[in-house]
């Protein structure tokens, strides 16, 4: 596949056992050869790890649907953003750097590069009932400034970016990063969107490993849904609406392979979802 005067959004998520530096050699490898690319990042587990040295462990939400989130009080986010804009963001433009690579570091909040609304009121599932939580200080990306991203691709920066977005008023807030990676991925024209994490694609039967699903079209994209649980629900989504977007390729895959982005790009390694797909 060439990659000259191609675009790819890659997001790589922050689980347990990532290495998001891992990418750096062939992130190198892909800028050399004339491809713009975008790093999205999680942090989740380096936070979950915060949390726990601070004393205030991380607190999960699972709405009916089953749509998996972090539950975000203020002291949450204060933390989610030491972790994620702090530690796991420098150091993933620490190791780019080091390999020859110029990129910037940014949160969504920072020029208003990922910009939506807090949700009102979320439902949520505890010990079994159906529970409203207003205090939540989470939502979902709405408009992406794409100028800005293109100013710093047009210079030969790499932008490595992560969340929290920004409400229109200014008040930080938890996005969900596939989301946000695919929402980019749309307001830039890219072509191809990496969706990477310990997770190898999506599975037929989640705890059957040879029930991957390779490929999903238009015709599958109803059993790409219901096969997805937790956190996939999410990932499955991003996929739906980067294709939607005009995006022509969204890859769920593993992080954990050697050389991911290959193994994704090239040897289709996880679950292709091709374009076409409608909503």
């Amino acid at each position: 596949m060439s990659t000259e005067n191609y675009t790819v959004v890659i997001k790589v998520g922050g689980g347990e056992g990532i290495d998001p530096t891992m990418l750096s050699k062939e992130i190198a490898e892909l800028t050399e050869a004339g491809t713009r690319v975008v790093l999205v990042h999680g942090g989740s587990h380096d936070t979950n790890v915060l949390a726990e040295a601070l004393g205030y462990p991380a607190q999960t939400i699972k709405s009916p649907s089953g749509h998996e989130s972090r539950r975000t009080d203020r002291k949450t986010l204060e933390i989610f953003m030491m972790a994620y804009c702090g530690s796991v963001n420098k150091t993933i433009v620490e190791d780019l750097r080091r390999h020859g690579v110029d990129s910037v570091g940014l949160s969504g909040i920072d020029a208003g590069i990922w910009v939506g609304q807090r949700k009102g009121a979320i439902r949520a599932i505890e010990d079994g009932r159906t529970v409203l939580i207003r205090d939540d200080l989470s939502g979902r990306v709405e408009s992406v400034n794409g100028d800005f991203i293109e100013y710093l691709l047009s210079t030969g920066k790499v932008p490595v970016l992560t969340p929290p977005a920004v409400t229109p008023d200014g008040i930080a807030i938890n996005v969900d990063a596939d989301r946000a990676a695919a929402a980019t991925a749309v307001a830039i024209g890219a072509d191809e969107l990496l969706l990477l994490s310990n997770v190898s694609g999506l599975y037929l039967d989640h705890h059957d490993p040879e029930s991957l699903i390779e490929q999903v079209d238009a015709d599958s994209l109803d059993e790409a849904r219901s096969a997805a649980k937790g956190r996939m629900k999410n990932k499955v989504l991003a996929a739906e609406e980067a294709l939607t977007g005009g995006v022509s390729r969204v890859v769920i895959g593993s992080a954990g392979v050697d050389r991911p982005i290959e193994y994704a790009r090239v040897q289709n390694g996880g679950t292709v979802f091709s374009h076409g797909v409608t909503a």
